[in-house]
């Protein structure tokens, strides 16, 4: 190489660098990364009428859900044993719990607001019983814990006819005006609304970096305007608000419950975009727990539906999973209901799901 070609490249590197943020990993070759993902599932009760049932699917791995007594928000690591012993016997492993606060709730029904609602004390002493459910896991074996971080819940404009005598969920925004009065959270802007996830994530991540406990937050669903919806700014309901959300706190124990389907709802093309969206949270491992579902349509008006009928190429998605080397549960969630009640508990949809997810896994296992 003469004198001008090497400054020509040293030149074009210190460019490329001083333009770099934050490298992305490399891209691997699908075709030579082990799958290491699993079948999972997140329904309710951990029982042993409910455990059959998975088992019969060949349900392995799921978000367990402990009988806790009285009005603690958290189990006991007896609790916990328990439920863990109860699985084994159908060869089922809690690979995650659920707690019973920070759900996917409409603040205005949540017996415990208070983290949401930024009210002190009560929100120091929720996040100190969250700290002891952290131990207690990793006392009793139990990786991960899902948690939403949550003031609206999940927003739907109703149902529409599926396929068969199914019924699907779907949200038109533009049909769907905020109600009134507003949530007893009043107005909360971007600026508190992060405050909010900040102050939790401060006082939870490093108690879960020492017990190395995963801590997966769910996005919310859906995404809503940059002004709110019902005075309330979703930050965790776009694509820069999640990149932005894992940077706080860093740990490998502070992620993602990716959930494909609300992610998708984000997008403007979710055909298109959802893989580089997988991509870029996945190769920094920051993925915990997938719902993998998939919706038709896009932000502000989609609908959801099963699997093999969305916008969303589920075989070109579960091979992008391979590539990042994603290692946990991929679980069906929000399934079509069926007309009239007829599948109490969706469990006909959900046994679907479980075999097009366990079918896909297999067929990338073998390429």
């Amino acid at each position: 190489m003469n004198r001008r070609q090497f400054l020509v490249v040293s030149g074009a590197a210190s460019f490329a660098a001083a333009q770099s943020v934050a490298p992305v990993p490399a891209r691997a070759d699908e075709t030579s990364v082990p799958v290491r993902m699993k079948l999972g599932d997140q329904t309710a009760p951990t029982n042993e009428t409910h455990l059959k049932y998975l088992a019969r699917y060949s349900v392995r791995h799921v978000c367990g859900y402990p009988h806790i007594e009285g009005d603690r928000l958290y189990a006991t690591v007896d609790e916990l044993k328990q439920m863990m012993d109860m699985a084994a016997k159908y060869n089922i492993s809690i690979d995650c719990i659920a707690p019973p606060f920070l759900a996917s709730s409409f603040i205005d029904r949540e017996k415990h607001p208070a983290v949401m609602l930024a009210e002190s004390p009560e929100r120091d002493r929720d996040i100190e019983q969250l700290q002891t459910l952290i131990r207690n896991c990793a006392q009793a074996g139990i990786p991960s814990i899902k948690y939403n971080m949550s003031i609206l819940g999940v927003l739907r404009t109703g149902r529409i006819p599926g396929r068969g005598d199914s019924l699907d969920h779907y949200w038109d925004l533009a049909k769907t005006p905020p109600p009134e009065p507003l949530t007893k959270a009043g107005v909360v802007n971007a600026d508190a609304f992060w405050e909010r996830i900040t102050y939790f994530l401060d006082r939870v991540i490093p108690v879960a970096n020492e017990y190395k406990v995963r801590m997966a937050c769910h996005p919310q669903d859906p995404g809503v305007p940059p002004q709110g919806y019902m005075g309330v700014n979703r930050v965790l309901g776009t694509v820069d608000g999640l990149k932005k959300f894992i940077t706080i706190r860093e740990s490998p124990y502070h992620g993602l419950n990716f959930c494909q389907g609300t992610v998708s709802e984000m997008l403007a093309d979710p055909k298109t975009e959802i893989f580089e969206v997988i991509r870029y949270f996945g190769t920094r491992k920051k993925i915990f727990n997938v719902h993998f579902r998939n919706i038709r349509g896009h932000r502000n008006d989609f609908v959801e539906v099963f699997p093999d009928e969305g916008d969303v190429d589920f075989v070109k998605a579960i091979k992008v999973y391979k590539e990042v080397g994603y290692p946990y549960m991929l679980m069906p969630d929000h399934v079509p209901l069926a007309a009239d009640n007829a599948d109490p508990g969706s469990l006909q949809s959900f046994a679907y799901c479980y075999g097009y997810i366990r079918a896909l896994i297999q067929s990338v296992s073998e390429t």
